[in-house]
């Protein structure tokens, strides 16, 4: 058992496509931020080798705006570093220009899509109550 917790929640109402463009995205996003995460590369039985991934699970939730929103706000109140994704960067081509729209948000404007954190397990459960399973 981890002491860890990784959380993705997800806008409820994004086409299958944005959902999983998103989830990489912020993946990435905590992968970039926290040391340690990534363990080693994965061999077959015919020593192929492949990609190491993330050493735990990821929790991928759900939540309609309203909830998306408050869990932003309480992410913010927290201190804790997480990844977000706003819908205006579907819009874009780059990481240039998502970074530029995404600096145009404020908390109460940004059209959050969804965000990313890996915590103390009962400090994301906190961050991120209201949000469900992903079906």
């Amino acid at each position: 058992m981890f002491d860890t917790k990784i959380a993705i929640v997800l806008r409820d109402d994004l086409a299958m496509w944005q959902k999983l463009n998103v989830t990489a995205f912020l993946a990435s996003g905590i992968v970039a931020t926290h040391a340690g995460i990534i363990g080693e590369a994965y061999r077959d039985a015919a020593a192929h080798v492949y990609s190491p991934m993330m050493i735990q699970p990821v929790m991928v939730l759900s939540a309609d705006q309203e909830t998306l929103r408050a869990i932003h706000t309480r992410l913010l109140a927290s201190g804790l570093q997480a990844a977000a994704y706003v819908e205006e960067m579907f819009a874009t081509g780059h990481d240039v220009a998502n970074r530029a729209v995404f600096a145009e948000t404020t908390l109460e404007t940004a059209r959050l899509v969804g965000l990313g954190l890996r915590a103390e397990r009962k400090l994301v459960d906190k961050v991120m109550k209201g949000a469900r399973m992903h079906p």
